[in-house]
């Protein structure tokens, strides 16, 4: 679907909305796409619709951001791997016993090391620059 970016943010809150309604399991969502096509936005998004207080960051450098929510929310960017094996230190494991929300960007590179996605979603630029491809993978 082709979304402005104020209607990909909508997307994101519902999504974590509901996501937030979910009966306590951890819940796993990929976001793949081109640079600069909105898969942070949606995080973003995605957090305030959890519950978050603070607005996500991008945690290309860090890796991996958490935040404090009705349950945690890990935000992991993929990006700078360079080998899926840089992925086995994540810690995806311990987020998953946590029970938490973990958004993915980037999931393809870690290989094997990603946990199973429940939800994907990949994300691309439109001829429009306002407007983003929203895609359920």
């Amino acid at each position: 679907m082709r979304l402005h970016a104020d209607e990909l943010s909508q997307f994101g809150e519902r999504l974590g909305r509901d996501l937030r309604r979910a009966d306590g399991k951890p819940v796993v969502i990929g976001l793949s796409g081109e640079l600069g096509a909105g898969k942070t936005t949606l995080v973003q998004a995605l957090c305030r619709g959890l519950g978050a207080p603070v607005p996500a960051t991008s945690p290309t450098y860090a890796l991996v951001h958490r935040y404090a929510a009705d349950r945690p929310i890990y935000h992991v960017d993929c990006y700078r791997l360079k080998t899926p094996d840089e992925a086995r230190d994540v810690g995806f494991d311990d987020m998953l016993r946590e029970g938490a929300t973990v958004l993915i960007e980037w999931p393809e590179r870690a290989g094997s090391w990603a946990p199973p996605l429940d939800r994907h979603f990949h994300l691309a630029h439109d001829p429009d620059p306002d407007v983003r491809v929203l895609e359920e993978a």
